[in-house]
């Protein structure tokens, strides 16, 4: 009964935004941490951005300062606003959701949306 639906991947021109959104349900959002990982072809999929039950975000390198995630817990929505694209953000990006339940780890991941920056 777990899902998270994301949406808003699409083709942009290197320069434009985009943004995600990843609708949580079958989980209690406001205890869980959010994240943004992303997976291009033949790479390893890498984290993005997180935000934590407190809204505190970290991001990566490659996106710091383009990138902004957010969490809407009264509709169980974590977003990813994505400004500056480049070629190199070209990826499948997932949602995903971590809670740890005394210490053993629980996962959840949406099914990942396209993002393909290209001129």
């Amino acid at each position: 009964q777990v899902q998270l639906v994301e949406s808003g991947g699409g083709l942009v021109q290197p320069g434009e935004s985009l943004r995600l959104s990843c609708a949580a349900s079958g989980i209690i959002f406001s205890i869980y941490t959010m994240a943004w990982y992303r997976q291009a072809p033949g790479k390893q999929r890498e984290l993005v951005a997180t935000i934590t039950t407190g809204g505190r975000t970290n991001y990566a390198d490659s996106v710091k300062g383009r990138f902004t995630i957010s969490r809407d817990n009264a509709n169980d929505t974590v977003y990813l606003q994505m400004n500056s694209l480049k070629p190199e953000d070209t990826a499948v990006y997932y949602c995903n959701g971590g809670h740890y339940s005394d210490y053993v780890p629980i996962d959840y991941w949406g099914q990942g949306t396209q993002v393909t920056v290209s001129s």
